[in-house]
């Protein structure tokens, strides 16, 4: 969860609502080719976000955002039809388990791929980039980086980047709390508990674009690193990332990748870069 990409939070986020039970169609009209050694109708379980708006959203029993797209696309492409998917909540501070358990197949779950998480697994990608960001309260202008974090309360998940990175680098007089979801940060930072949280650019832009915290709270809008998102794969299977990673090829190429995120992403006033290079 890495420079910085000016976003503007304007607009709510959008939500396409398919099938109950089933995510949005992650390419309209576009149906992926199958890549090398894809399966016919089998299945797969994958572990997504559940509370990341424009990213992975469980929402009764429809399931939506970019990562959702992705996944449903790359499954597809692998021979697995949308209804065989499983989709299983990923929680950061349980991705690597539920990869190396064998719970999922796959994590599409803003899964930034990092030296260390690629002892314990492998990254198909990157497929998309964002920025680590902080989302502060609206009218909380001393705020405007890391280095004014000072004396604050910061607030991020235990198992990412994002924590990791602001306490090494930006040592101060900084105190962390922790959450196990990104929702319990925002919703502590609306309530005045702590004073920020920092995560990716996007995940943030989500969570300001939401009706209930519209006009209360805003992305300071200066990514302080680069965070390579991938696909996580059980350690050693390098016939599935070579898979994974032909599908991504093809998400980007036939357009899906950049109708995806202006569907899902755009809506919030986040600027779309351009797609990674994958592999």
């Amino acid at each position: 969860m890495r420079a910085a990409s000016a976003v503007l939070v304007v607009l709510s986020t959008v939500a396409l609502l398919g099938a109950a039970g089933c995510s949005s169609d992650a390419s309209p009209g576009t149906t992926p080719s199958p890549v090398p050694g894809a399966s016919s109708g089998g299945s797969l379980t994958i572990g997504i976000s559940f509370d990341q708006p424009g990213i992975g959203l469980k929402d009764g029993d429809t399931y939506t955002g970019f990562d959702v797209d992705t996944a449903t696309y790359v499954a597809q492409a692998l021979g697995v039809p949308k209804d065989k998917i499983t989709w299983k909540e990923a929680d950061p501070a349980d991705r690597e388990t539920l990869l190396t358990s064998g719970q999922v197949d796959l994590v599409f779950s803003s899964y930034s791929i990092t030296s260390e998480r690629r002892k314990v697994v492998d990254f198909a990608g990157p497929y998309f980039v964002a920025h680590q960001d902080l989302l502060v309260r609206r009218n909380d202008t001393d705020i405007t980086g890391p280095e004014t974090l000072d004396g604050r309360t910061l607030c991020s998940v235990r198992n990412t980047t994002s924590a990791q990175r602001v306490t090494q680098f930006y040592r101060g007089k900084i105190t962390l709390r922790e959450y196990p979801k990104f929702s319990d940060c925002v919703a502590a930072l609306a309530a005045g508990d702590v004073d920020a949280v920092s995560t990716d650019d996007v995940i943030l832009a989500g969570y300001a674009a939401e009706p209930r915290y519209r006009g209360k709270l805003r992305l300071v809008g200066k990514g302080f690193s680069d965070e390579e998102y991938g696909v996580g794969v059980k350690k050693g299977d390098t016939v599935r990332v070579q898979q994974v990673e032909a599908a991504l090829k093809q998400y980007v190429a036939d357009g899906s990748w950049r109708r995806s995120l202006a569907r899902n992403v755009e809506p919030s006033g986040y600027a779309i870069p351009d797609p990674p290079t994958i592999g």
